[in-house]
């Protein structure tokens, strides 16, 4: 069984706003040795979205980038992508699946089958997952920001407080920090 581990760009304040992080070469090249150490990524709806009407064409190379861009765009182009939706049941983009009835089941089916690991990237599907116990490791990159707004990182809350256990922490040059957890036994 594979790991399922949550990933996401916050601020200081806990903002998870796509737009607060800094993407640059450095925060894009964690990602791509993210995505290059896991079996298949995983999103709710709203995230997908927001990433299949941007990825797919820096990938084609219908929108210039940067080559470190350019690269975590082909390598998610290859990638197997899960989509927790209720509502939404046609993915074109390549390589993606939805995952639909019992979240738990859904989920931890897809663990269960990929030993490589599951990448979670949504802030909102990562609520919910906790709240399951589903997820076992946090690579959180903490950007040197004061957003001053929402959303925030599981600001519908978590009914317990959730105890981790640091594996490391590596400050990049461009002043993040990327935080490495494990859930605590």
């Amino acid at each position: 069984m594979g790991l399922l581990t949550f990933s996401i760009n916050l601020t200081l304040d806990g903002c998870v706003d796509h737009q607060e992080g800094i993407a640059d070469d450095e925060t894009h090249a964690f990602f791509t040795r993210l995505l290059d150490e896991s079996g298949a990524m995983l999103w709710g709806r709203v995230t997908y979205e927001m990433m299949e009407g941007y990825w797919p064409a820096v990938a084609r190379g219908d929108l210039e980038a940067p080559p470190a861009i350019h690269e975590w765009a082909v390598k998610l182009e290859a990638k197997p992508k899960y989509v927790v939706s209720s509502t939404r049941t046609d993915f074109s983009w390549t390589n993606s699946h939805r995952i639909a009835g019992d979240l738990r089941e859904g989920v931890q089916k897809l663990k269960d089958a990929t030993p490589a690991g599951v990448l979670l990237g949504s802030g909102k599907l990562a609520t919910e997952l906790d709240r399951l116990n589903l997820i076992d490791e946090y690579r959180l990159l903490i950007h040197p920001r004061i957003a001053g707004h929402g959303p925030t990182l599981y600001q519908d809350g978590l009914p317990r407080t959730r105890d981790l256990e640091l594996l490391s922490a590596e400050p990049l040059r461009n002043g993040v920090v990327a935080m490495h957890y494990r859930r605590a036994s």
